[in-house]
């Protein structure tokens, strides 16, 4: 099972936890945060809904 390393969303009030949040200004700019992000971590981005990605740990 994956950990999760970063959540990434465009609606800051609607998240929490121990993992690094990651703040976007749109969706577009969400978009690219979690596609980078997944690259630079060589992790899996995951959309849970249309404000919200989760960066996932491979394993």
């Amino acid at each position: 099972m994956g950990k999760i390393v970063g959540i990434v969303t465009t609606k800051p009030e609607q998240v929490g936890g121990g993992a690094p949040i990651f703040y976007a200004k749109d969706r577009e700019a969400l978009q690219q945060v979690a596609h980078l992000l997944e690259k630079i971590l060589d992790c899996a981005a995951h959309t849970l809904h249309e404000d919200l990605f989760i960066i996932v740990e491979r394993e």
